[in-house]
């Protein structure tokens, strides 16, 4: 025979693992995959992908998988490359990318911290990390 704490306890870990599948559903809802041979970072439900070359850097933002406007944005990247720190501004370079020309020391294992703001949006800060 079950007591009524049993079934309540019983209950609660039924729906606790229902709502841990749809937040799992959730999150497989869009892939993470780079379309732009870039690294891929997810922050605050949006991911941006970036292309770091030695003469341009690249920063796309997507929306669960759709590109995002960057019409209105700011972003501002600082790069770090072994002892070398270099500071550098991002600007709407078509629908949904931010750009930056000029020579930039973006090897493997530069560690990029961008510092994106979308028309209407708070400040989203991304960490990445190049290979």
């Amino acid at each position: 025979m079950m007591t009524i704490k049993t079934l309540a306890c019983a209950a609660a870990l039924s729906l606790a693992s229902l709502a841990a599948q749809a937040a799992g559903d959730h999150s497989h809802a869009h892939e993470h995959k780079p379309l732009h041979g870039g690294v891929v970072v997810e922050a605050s439900d949006i991911d941006f992908e970036l292309v770091a070359k030695a003469e341009q850097i690249t920063l796309y933002v997507r929306d669960h998988g759709k590109p995002a406007s960057t019409a209105g944005a700011l972003a501002k990247l600082t790069l770090l490359s072994g002892a070398d720190k270099s500071e550098l501004a991002l600007s709407p370079a078509g629908d949904n990318k931010l750009e930056a020309k000029g020579s930039f020391k973006t090897g493997p294992g530069t560690k990029v911290v961008a510092t994106v703001t979308l028309a209407g949006k708070k400040p989203v800060n991304v960490r990445f990390s190049l290979k």
